[in-house]
């Protein structure tokens, strides 16, 4: 009978450890839960707004150039940003896309530009020179995802910002 009472008795502390593994593990996944969801709600979307286009190759079919655009963030601290994705369209048209994987920042209540390389070619670019030409300006779509890192791990968030660029003012709004 005393070596079941001992035996039982060094169950107790084991079962102690484990119980308190369990509500230690229980408390952290509820607190990350919490933290990242909390950051979610305190997270205003960046404002990403087509500053400029420059034309860097022309070849037979098509060409290449860099979309410049604005980046603006409205939060009041600052997006390490480590991805960004995007799509650029004219008129409904799809001009280009892609991704950038270089590691850029965007301080708190402050702006950033940020170069796209894109690929076109002429009769995808056909409508947005037609426009460009015969009124200045064109329409614009630009809408991706922007990927930013946080204690928590990487954070993906929708952009769409759609605009009016004008080649005689050089920008967009």
């Amino acid at each position: 009978m005393s070596e079941r009472m001992s035996s039982a008795n060094m169950s107790s502390p084991l079962r102690t450890r484990r119980t308190w593994l369990g509500v230690t593990v229980l408390a952290f996944v509820t607190l990350v839960t919490g933290a990242c969801a909390g950051f979610g709600k305190s997270f205003e979307e960046p404002v990403v707004t087509l500053k400029d286009v420059v034309i860097t190759g022309l070849g037979v079919t098509g060409g290449s150039l860099d979309v410049v655009l604005n980046v603006y963030n409205p939060n009041g601290y600052k997006l390490d940003a480590v991805g960004m994705t995007y799509r650029v369209d004219v008129d409904e048209t799809k001009v280009g896309e892609g991704a950038l994987e270089d590691h850029f920042v965007v301080q708190k209540d402050d702006s950033s530009v940020v170069r796209m390389p894109v690929k076109f070619t002429y009769a995808g670019l056909g409508v947005a020179g037609r426009s460009l030409i015969t009124s200045g300006s064109i329409n614009y779509r630009v809408r991706g995802d922007l990927t930013v890192a946080t204690p928590l791990g990487n954070y993906t968030r929708p952009y769409d910002r759609t605009g009016r660029f004008s080649s005689v003012a050089g920008k967009g709004n």
